[in-house]
């Protein structure tokens, strides 16, 4: 799915601000028909934001069930003849969304884009009343996977992952213009033709459009590929460098373009190419849109993760989408800092643990170099780990609990989330889940068909999973299944608590088994929650000293193990969880705290990774 975009034939309008939100505790909106009129009893709600910490107290905050978002706007007079899309960047965890009184789309998942043709529910020059309601419930056939429990003081939301179940509209609400003939969809992968680490490289830039709305060559669903024949619209593309000069082009829908002496996409350097789709009829432009491409190859050797023929070693962080008041609403300055903050610590990549991240901050590690693990929303299908937060589970992947509808919905999250993110040079690889079960019959069965989906929508990157410790080298049935081998390993806090000489020897005995299945390594989180400011001259679990002592042990023992190809701590920063004895004021493994001031670990991390 394309992003909006300003161009010679298009024009986008934001719809962030403050909508008008009420709370639907009683599930009353629907059948009342709420988005029938304005809302009643509403208040205003900042977009993009989370809802559950803007109004103090309870109430939002541990609201389960559907909320209610609404706002009026002017449809430009300008798009008369246009066709008019209304795009969702994001709704946490499902939407139904009406024009006036018309129903237009609704959507499962709360971390990617959907969008709907409203060209006949609309006026240009005239307002129209959009409406959307959210719904934050998780269930045993939603990802994540949840708990809904009735009790006679209201519903109770249980989940098995560890952060909090912010909801809400996390990110840009968007109206915008096409022509009716227009660039529906761009694929690209790029190459290089020869030896990447040559001093000059020739670069290769294959490219797939897919045209709508017009006479075209062939059927492709809802969209067709447009050739150039008489009555057909031509699509020509030109990739122009950042100067904006005209380095390769070719004509037709399909077609690899060669650039020599390209300038690859490296990390620590975000070098993009444009790659400009021009579709015309009888000589005339139709539509116009931009691609930002970055040319680099991704290969795995042996235990070498390498990008453009080139070890790399991964250094950085799981990190979340996580700030205090807004939640996970998107904001472009917290973004811009972060991601400064990235850079003095000297971290070159990060995991988007553990759900898609906003298009705004791929666009960024794009821009800037920064490698990316792209990862689902699944999170929280392990029972032990659900039993380490409070919650109990008998038997996770079940048809009463995690099944094959679960997995439908499972697979539709892998479908979308490569769609958006198929021709970003910052994404490097695919994590179709975060800390699964993985030692049982029945989580192979669940999750072979889903490592064989990505890899069919994606054949050019590396795909893999994260292990938890609860199955390690010689019971994991997934292992087998990925690429690289990512782990998230907690010896010396959840194991080996407070005794860091023999979670060393763990730590190296168990990296030991798993370099022996001869692919790279990830360790893709560790660390130790750490309290601000508390510090002990014995080095105490919880203080300043532990959490540095913990993690320059890891090291130790990442730079003894030949396989290693990445570290990436848990956590970049603090961040809110659900209430529970384990948790006092969310987690605390970060290493700056939730409003970004640095600990003692952020320092030392600084010093070897900057070096």
């Amino acid at each position: 799915m394309l992003r909006p975009q300003d161009s010679a034939t298009r024009e986008r309008r934001s719809l962030d601000g403050l909508w008008r939100f009420r709370a639907d505790a009683a599930s009353r909106g629907r059948t009342e028909r709420w988005f029938a009129r304005p809302l009643d009893d509403a208040i205003d709600m900042p977009v993009p934001a989370s809802f559950n910490d803007v109004v103090p107290g309870r109430e939002l905050h541990d609201h389960v069930g559907e909320v209610w978002y609404q706002r009026t706007v002017r449809v430009p007079r300008g798009w008369a003849g246009e066709r008019v899309v209304l795009r969702f960047d994001a709704a946490t965890h499902r939407a139904t969304v009406w024009v006036g009184e018309s129903e237009v789309m609704s959507h499962e998942g709360g971390y990617t884009p959907f969008e709907a043709d409203v060209t006949e529910h609309v006026t240009p020059g005239e307002e129209v009343r959009i409406t959307a309601v959210v719904d934050n419930t998780l269930t045993w056939e939603t990802v994540p996977p949840g708990i809904v429990v009735d009790t006679p003081h209201g519903r109770r939301q249980k989940y098995m992952h560890d952060f909090f179940n912010y909801a809400g509209l996390h990110r840009t609400v968007w109206l915008y213009s096409t022509p009716a003939t227009h660039v529906a969809d761009v694929t690209v992968v790029t190459g290089v033709d020869g030896d990447p680490t040559a001093t000059v490289v020739t670069g290769t830039v294959a490219y797939e459009v897919e045209v709508a709305g017009g006479v075209t060559g062939g059927d492709t669903g809802d969209g067709a590929a447009a050739g150039d024949g008489a009555d057909e619209p031509a699509v020509d593309v030109e990739l122009r460098d950042a100067g904006g000069t005209v380095v390769a082009q070719g004509r037709g829908a399909v077609g690899t373009l060669t650039v020599p002496d390209v300038r690859l996409w490296q990390p620590g350097e975000g070098y993009r190419y444009d790659l400009v789709v021009s579709v015309s009829a009888d000589g005339v432009l139709v539509d116009r849109y931009t691609e930002k491409v970055g040319v680099r190859t991704v290969e795995i050797r042996g235990t070498d993760f390498l990008i453009n023929g080139r070890p790399f070693y991964f250094r950085g962080f799981g990190m979340h989408e996580d700030h205090v008041t807004r939640g996970k609403g998107h904001d472009d300055t917290a973004m811009v800092h972060d991601f400064e903050l990235l850079r003095w610590t000297g971290a070159n990549s990060f995991r988007t643990s553990h759900y898609p991240y906003a298009e705004e901050v791929m666009d960024y590690a794009d821009a800037h170099g920064v490698v990316v693990i792209d990862e689902t929303a699944a999170v929280g299908m392990n029972g032990a780990v659900a039993a380490v937060l409070g919650t109990r589970v008998d038997k996770v992947f079940s048809p009463e609990t995690v099944s094959e509808r679960t997995r439908e919905v499972h697979a539709q999250a892998i479908r979308e989330l490569v769609a958006r993110d198929k021709n970003r040079p910052s994404v490097v690889l695919w994590s179709i889940a975060n800390e699964p079960e993985s030692h049982t019959e029945e989580s192979e069965e669940y999750f072979r068909p889903l490592f064989a989906l990505t890899r069919e929508l994606d054949p050019h990157r590396p795909v893999g999973f994260v292990n938890v410790m609860f199955s390690p080298a010689d019971v994991c049935r997934l292992a087998g299944y990925s690429d690289v081998v990512m782990i998230n390993r907690y010896y010396g806090w959840y194991a080996d608590s407070g005794d860091l000489a023999a979670a060393e020897a763990a730590l190296e005995d168990e990296l030991a088994q798993w370099s022996e299945h001869g692919k790279p390594i990830l360790m893709t989180e560790y660390g130790a929650d750490t309290i601000t400011g508390l510090h002990d001259l014995t080095g105490a679990m919880w203080s300043e000293e532990y959490q540095t002592e913990l993690l320059d042990m890891y090291h130790r023992v990442f730079d003894r193990t030949p396989a290693m190809a990445g570290e990436h701590v848990w956590n970049f920063a603090d961040f809110a969880t659900s209430h529970g004895i384990v948790r006092v004021d969310g987690n605390k493994k970060g290493v700056f705290t939730r409003d970004r001031r640095p600990k003692a670990a952020a320092h030392l991390l600084r010093r070897r990774w900057r070096g």
